[in-house]
């Protein structure tokens, strides 16, 4: 079970509930907090003074007053109205990502929730009932509103909810489920939440004072996304790694570029790491000792300038980490609940700023791995630069070989290299003007999660094409690690000898990918 506090959530735990539905729940210490906290939103609730979000409207409707017998009507209208997404639902594991990080927030004790209602909460997704939430129609400030607000209407008995989601628990505990396998599909078919609450014994909640608000005000839609497309990217990087090294020795380039001491010299963490992968996936080659005297001086950079590209890729990965940690702990509320001083205090915690500019970052990274990936496909295509026969195929002519799947790479890259344009960098004021200065965080989360999924394809046109050129060097062979991704790749895609459809290729390797099965059949510890 994972246990939240509001301070210690890891993206680790977040895939596990997200991906294996580990169950969760709250850390004992929880209670106290929350109910402080509450116990502050009652007696302001209590009194005749206008505080934001407990007895006034919202956004521009702030002055609005609202009479204290309404109130319970107030926050059930904020719901309602607010649930205006529109576009394809998250998936299931975005929607459960999105759940557990708003009850990690709710958790923190600076919302002012009652802790049955947090409660609630916790138990529609522990019972594995899933708000359709649409996609679109957050522009992350003030927070994801119209994401979560059709998150909050199931608790109520509104809402939808999503049904033959095909999901299923994931046995190893590293798994990602493919972006293009068929049991993942995306086709989601809603139904109404309250009978769903029904059929699990569980009851709608009826809201108090300051509830709705706390349920829907907060970045957690943004930060959901963009989390698991974080956790994705990680898996890409040693697979970039590998395809890379493949496309090296099939292409006859050096393993000098990755002498450490070059890397050692621009002390840069992610290059170090990706040129010290590669150079244990290359070790051992024959086909790298028969061309060591070739005369050739350098080779081009997509080769050669592997570490360095990839590395850049790393440290935006990383960024984007640290920042989706911090804000899966951070209380992204307002107004703010401060249960010691008894005060509550409007702020701008809800601007989701850092979420954007991590996702942005994490966007123009994974277009690095791409670009680099997609010169290499274009030369192992090239009889002059591979030494092969075009298009990786005999008798090419006849046949055309791969010709087709670096042109899909191609477009990939290309649909990526538009995709990874920062969001951050717009804003449109909304809320007649009171939300002058909003994030974009909601769009920049969804193009990163595509760009993921882009670029898992790109990748696995590189293996495919790198392991076509490995089979005809023979009978040179490349390293034991490579030969073993080879092998896994061979398992599912055999050695194209007359032309076939390339499309079920590149899916069962982006498959191998996708749920590290190419990583682990290298038995090296890549970086």
């Amino acid at each position: 079970m994972v246990l939240l506090n509001g301070h210690s959530l890891t993206l680790d735990d977040l895939r596990r509930v997200a991906f294996d539905r580990v169950p969760v729940g709250l850390a004992s210490e929880v209670a106290v907090g929350v109910n402080a906290a509450r116990a502050v939103v009652d007696a302001h609730a209590a009194r005749p003074e206008p505080v934001y979000g407990i007895n006034t409207g919202f956004g521009a409707l702030a002055e609005v007053a609202i009479p204290a017998d309404q109130l319970a009507a107030l926050q059930m209208n904020l719901l309602r109205s607010h649930a205006a997404g529109v576009d394809a639902p998250l998936s299931v594991p975005e929607v459960r990502a999105v759940m557990t990080l708003r009850a990690n927030v709710l958790a923190r004790g600076r919302s002012g929730i009652r802790l049955s209602t947090l409660e609630a909460l916790l138990a529609l997704l522990n019972a594995s009932i899933h708000p359709r939430v649409p996609s679109r129609g957050s522009v992350g400030a003030s927070g994801d509103l119209a994401p979560l607000a059709h998150l909050a209407l199931v608790l109520i008995g509104e809402g939808e909810v999503l049904e033959g989601d095909g999901c299923r628990s994931v046995e190893n505990s590293r798994a990602f489920p493919s972006s293009v396998a068929p049991e993942f599909s995306t086709d989601r078919h809603p139904s109404p939440s309250l009978p769903a609450l029904q059929a699990a014994g569980l009851s709608a909640v009826s809201l108090g004072p300051k509830e709705g608000l706390a349920l829907i005000n907060g970045t957690q839609a943004s930060t959901g996304v963009l989390a698991l497309a974080v956790l994705r990217a990680m898996r890409l990087t040693p697979a970039a790694d590998i395809a890379a090294a493949m496309s090296i020795d099939a292409l006859r380039g050096s393993a000098k570029p990755f002498d450490a001491r070059i890397h050692d010299a621009r002390p840069v963490p992610g290059q170090i790491a990706a040129a010290a992968n590669v150079r244990a996936l290359l070790d051992g080659s024959t086909i790298n000792t028969s061309h060591a005297h070739c005369g050739k001086v350098q080779d081009a950079y997509a080769l050669r300038c592997t570490p360095q590209v990839h590395g850049s890729a790393r440290e935006a990965i990383a960024f984007a980490h640290r920042l989706a940690t911090i804000e899966a702990n951070s209380a992204t509320d307002n107004p703010m609940v401060f249960a010691e001083e008894g005060d509550i205090v409007s702020g701008g915690n809800f601007h989701g700023a850092s979420v954007a500019l991590a996702a942005d970052t994490l966007c123009i990274g994974l277009a690095q791995l791409a670009t680099i990936s997609e010169r290499r496909i274009d030369r192992m295509m090239t009889p002059h630069e591979s030494g092969l026969p075009a298009f990786l195929i005999r008798d090419s002519g006849l046949n055309s070989g791969l010709m087709m799947a670096h042109v899909t790479a191609a477009a990939l890259t290309a649909e990526i290299k538009t995709m990874a344009h920062p969001a951050a960098v717009d804003t449109i004021p909304t809320s007649a003007g009171r939300e002058d200065h909003v994030s974009m965080s909601m769009g920049a989360a969804l193009k990163a999660a595509r760009i993921v999924e882009l670029l898992t394809h790109v990748l696995a046109i590189e293996v495919l094409a790198a392991s076509q050129a490995l089979d005809l060097l023979a009978p040179l062979t490349t390293s034991t690690a490579l030969q073993s991704a080879h092998a896994a790749v061979r398992a599912v895609v055999p050695t194209l000898t007359v032309d076939r459809t390339p499309a079920p290729d590149i899916q069962a390797i982006g498959a191998l990918i996708s749920d590290g099965a190419l990583e682990r059949a290298c038995s090296l510890q890549l970086s």
